[in-house]
């Protein structure tokens, strides 16, 4: 009799244990509902946000007046200084080149050694600096009008 007692102790203790499982799997079941709730209630707080963000920035990009021209650089802005530091550069750099080809071709057409290669590279320099004290002095009638 002692060994039934035996037996049906165990056989409840193994129908204890079963319970205990099914109740760790409903509760293992509302912890992963819960995540997915918790999950579910970011994601609507994240898109909440950036409908906000979205609304203040379109609030913005409209109250902010038409740009005349966005592709112009603003004045002492580095586009407008590199800008200005490439105009110059051709500038001098064409008119060297322009008096030493004008020079070259006299000299081909004359049959004379490189004389009016070095006077017409000299003169071509001389235009160069003069266009780079032209940029760099800016036009007259600007500086009354303002």
């Amino acid at each position: 009799m002692a060994e039934r007692e035996t037996g049906r102790g165990g056989s409840q203790k193994r129908g204890g244990s079963q319970e205990r499982g099914a109740d760790q799997g409903r509760v293992q079941g509302q912890g992963e509902r819960g995540r997915e709730e918790q999950e579910r209630k970011e994601a609507e707080g994240l898109k909440a946000r950036l409908d906000s963000l979205s609304r203040a920035l379109d609030a913005q990009k409209s109250a902010r007046p038409p740009a005349e021209d966005a592709a112009a650089p603003a004045a002492g802005s580095l586009g407008s200084a590199m800008t200005l530091g490439f105009r110059v550069l051709t500038e001098f750099v064409a008119a060297v080149v322009v008096g030493a080809l004008i020079g070259w071709q006299i000299d081909v057409w004359t049959g004379a050694t490189p004389v009016f290669l070095l006077v017409f590279l000299l003169f071509g320099t001389a235009a160069g600096f003069w266009n780079v004290y032209r940029i760099a002095v800016g036009p007259q009638g600007s500086k009354g009008l303002k």
